[in-house]
């Protein structure tokens, strides 16, 4: 099995700026998205190409208990098996909401422990959110919303079902993820066809999501990222296990096809620049985790412009008189 080879490593940094995406754009074929998720339903060892979402669905869960409070209600939004509900407590949450567009994959999901009431709904994350206005306690979404074109309607909607002081919570694949695969195939079609093919589908910035989060009302926002590498004996496991995990491209402007010749160049290519000593290939993940908040009266705010009333240049000498007071009361 290719699973056993795996090899990971992770690194997390922070990111704090923030500018707006350009709204409305139509990037991908969601009706292809929602074939090709409900197409892993039918391979025997699905569960064999879940490493990355099963993952990172723990990370995001383990999120929602640094926030220490009890949730009534929460959506999970795009959770196909379930990657984040599975791992939620009947002490955390009492009810959640689990929406994706793939019917198949919303059957097989992971239940969480008993004493959480469930609710199942067939949904396209591109639709108006079928709640009321400040009617849930949290939204949380692992590894999907890269898939959505709308995503200043969804982080507006977001906004309106939560109540005030709620937050949402999720993690989306960033800018980098697998820039070896990108590079190496773009190099190869260069080299044989003498020309590009967007291969890979684009993936949004940090700063692009913290531009959208608090144009559309959230506050309190925090980003960070976690960079996972995980070795393939070769370019051919890498691709299938992408289609096992329903990750294949879906941009309208991809091309259907890939010839032999291309995909042997992308592979020496590949070897090449980035591979491995033991002659495996590392493909890098990286993951963008975001929380942010709907605004409410009792949450911290920043002081007045100009409101200062010690200037920066005076600080050591302010920090030292406050020790020294203390050692003289001492």
């Amino acid at each position: 099995m290719v699973f056993n080879i795996f090899i990971r490593r992770l690194t997390t940094s922070s990111l704090l700026r923030a500018k707006p995406l350009p709204p409305n754009l139509n990037i991908f074929d969601r009706e292809t998205k929602r074939i090709q998720r409900n197409r892993t339903a039918y391979y025997p060892e699905y569960t064999n190409y879940e490493y990355i979402k099963s993952e990172v669905g723990y990370r995001v869960a383990d999120r929602v208990f640094d926030v220490k409070r009890e949730f009534n209600s929460v959506l999970d939004l795009g959770c196909q098996r379930g990657y984040v509900s599975k791992n939620l407590t009947k002490e955390t949450v009492k009810k959640i909401y689990m929406f994706d567009m793939s019917d198949k994959m919303l059957e097989q999901a992971d239940l969480p422990e008993e004493g959480i009431e469930i609710e199942k709904k067939t949904f396209d994350e591109e639709d108006d959110l079928p709640f009321d206005n400040d009617s849930l306690d949290l939204i949380v979404s692992s590894l999907n919303l890269h898939w959505v074109n709308n995503l200043p309607k969804l982080f507006k909607e977001s906004a309106r079902v939560l109540k005030k002081d709620c937050p949402i919570i999720g993690a989306m694949f960033a800018g980098d993820t697998l820039f070896e695969l990108r590079v190496s195939l773009q190099l190869a079609e260069l080299e044989r066809k003498g020309g590009l093919t967007p291969r890979i589908s684009p993936f949004t910035t940090p700063q692009d999501i913290g531009g959208l989060l608090t144009s559309n009302g959230f506050t309190l926002l925090t980003l960070d990222f976690d960079e996972i590498q995980i070795s393939y004996p070769s370019i051919f496991e890498l691709m299938y296990d992408l289609k096992g995990m329903g990750e294949s491209n879906c941009s309208w402007k991809r091309k259907f096809n890939l010839s032999p010749d291309t995909l042997m160049a992308a592979q020496s290519i590949y070897q090449e620049m980035y591979g491995n000593d033991d002659g495996s290939i590392p493909a890098t993940y990286q993951i963008l985790y975001f929380i942010a908040w709907k605004p409410h009266e009792s949450q911290a705010k920043p002081a007045k412009r100009g409101s200062a009333n010690v200037s920066f240049k005076e600080l050591p000498k302010v920090l030292e008189q406050k020790t020294n007071e203390k050692k003289t009361e001492s």
